[in-house]
């Protein structure tokens, strides 16, 4: 009957071990806050974007060579240069968040070599407090009892020691090859990380050569003027239609508002500049043909000293009336400013804002290109007053003329 409850005793031992051992298995560490699934989003997002490309160049390559259908090439790279300019924005946020998951991985790592120290620092005192009690060996325990009680109770204490000891060694042992998964993790996380930078140069690469392509079409169009004269009064006719929908949507706007009671800001002048730069190349009025296929009869400014990457602001506050792309504009954005009253941004190589949408002046409309009917970077920028188109010099001050 005694052995019974002294075996029954050792058995609610064991099970209580093993209750703490469970408690102990239990995962406490914090959530990710980025999981490799957000990365694979984000490659399933560069995959489709890669299919657009791929459609846009099969339509350019199904077009003849026959110069005539250059504006429609042009048209078609300007639109593959933009799903490109989407997929160096996809895998650049690929980078960033494999640069977040690696400092949480390394965060966790340095965790896992704590605990580690910690439990091995724990080991270590269990084997000193044995030594010290001259329990190093459990046989010499048993060895010592001086009867089948003391033996059995000798037994009972060897059990727990044991289990106990156990439990140490195999925290100890599953930390280490936590450490190991953090590490192996870590490394390909760095692997990965590594090669979407690589595929980042080459989109870049990619893009500058399309970009190169895009701008010998318009060098082809310059050298065969007089066969295109027929395409050049198409898009001249084609930005004065525009000019037409602008003003009629201007007019809408300011109508709109007016019913519902909201101020206009319809003040005439009171522009920024929209880019950095102060460099004209082209002015307002009367000028020669840019390359042979530019209007003579300029309707703006063009704003040069920018490449594909400088940001175009807002040159005064109010709503966006057109943010669209145009066989002469290329990707443009027009803001209204009341009644008659708006600002053009032609040639971008991105938009950045939506119909509908109010912008502050300064906030970024889009980013400098050369889409459209363009020779190269540069912004066309207008400003209309009372309906009519005017020299934004009149209010843009500190420019250079280009030598």
């Amino acid at each position: 009957m005694k052995h019974t409850k002294r075996a029954g005793r050792v058995f609610q031992v064991l099970a209580a071990l093993l209750l703490a051992v469970c408690v102990l298995c239990v995962d406490l560490s914090p959530a990710l806050a980025v999981t490799q699934a957000d990365i694979d989003k984000l490659k399933n997002n560069a995959s489709d974007l890669s299919q657009q490309k791929k459609e846009l160049q099969s339509k350019i390559s199904a077009l003849s060579d026959d110069i005539a259908n250059n504006m429609k090439k042009k048209e078609l790279l300007d639109s593959e240069i933009s799903v490109l300019s989407s997929e160096i924005s996809n895998v650049e946020s690929q980078i960033s968040t494999y640069a977040e998951l690696i400092t949480q991985t390394e965060a966790e790592l340095l965790d896992a070599q704590e605990r580690e120290a910690a439990q091995y620092e724990l080991f270590c005192k269990r084997v000193r407090a044995m030594e010290e009690r001259g329990t190093i060996s459990y046989w010499s325990v048993l060895f010592k009892a001086d009867s089948f009680t003391d033996l059995l109770s000798r037994l009972d204490f060897i059990n727990e020691i044991m289990d106990s000891d156990q439990k140490v060694i195999q925290d100890l042992q599953d930390l280490q090859a936590e450490i190991e998964e953090k590490k192996e993790s870590l490394e390909t996380q760095k692997a990965e990380s590594e090669a979407a930078k690589a595929e980042l140069v080459s989109k870049k690469s990619e893009l500058n050569k399309q970009r190169e392509a895009a701008n010998a079409l318009v060098a082809q169009l310059r050298a065969s003027k007089s066969e295109y004269q027929e395409d050049m009064d198409d898009l001249s006719a084609e930005a004065e239609a525009v000019q037409a929908q602008i003003l009629k949507l201007s007019k809408e706007l300011a109508a709109q508002q007016a019913a519902q009671g909201k101020p206009s800001n319809a003040a005439l002048g009171g522009y920024i500049w929209p880019v950095s730069s102060r460099r004209i190349t082209s002015t307002f009025g009367g000028r020669a043909s840019p390359g042979g296929i530019g209007s003579t009869n300029h309707k703006g400014i063009d704003i040069g000293g920018v490449g594909y990457t400088t940001e175009i602001h807002a040159a005064k506050a109010g709503t966006v009336i057109v943010s669209q792309y145009s066989r002469s504009y290329g990707n443009y954005v027009v803001v209204s400013h009341g009644s008659g009253n708006t600002t053009l941004y032609a040639h971008m190589s991105s938009r950045k804002v939506s119909v509908g949408q109010y912008v502050n002046q300064g906030d970024v409309l889009g980013i400098t290109g050369s889409t459209g009917n363009s020779t190269g970077p540069h912004l066309h920028f207008e400003i209309t007053e009372n309906g009519t188109r005017i020299n934004p010099l009149k209010y843009l001050t500190g420019y250079v003329l280009a030598g």
